[in-house]
């Protein structure tokens, strides 16, 4: 995936998550749709913070003179995230 559609995605998935915080806010939903939002709401959470600490180290490793690695933001360790195989 290039840059480009990185930060396409994670645009796209942050407003998608800001739909749902407002839909959820809204509380006109019923119970079992408010909680299929919800559980997508957390996983989507989990994923936008994986992506941003990992870019957050990226940025930390080049102030610090590190050269840069070719690797793939999905690649850094996400301990931590509760995900299922």
């Amino acid at each position: 995936m290039t840059r480009a559609a990185k930060k396409t995605g994670i645009e796209v998935q942050l407003r998608t998550l800001e739909d749902i915080v407002r839909k959820l806010e809204d509380g006109s939903l019923p119970l079992e749709e408010s909680l299929v939002l919800f559980e997508r709401g957390i996983a989507m959470s989990r994923d936008l913070q994986s992506s941003l600490q990992a870019a957050s180290m990226k940025v930390t490793r080049l102030l610090e003179g590190e050269p840069p690695r070719e690797e793939p933001l999905e690649d850094v360790p996400e301990e931590g995230r509760g995900e299922t195989p």
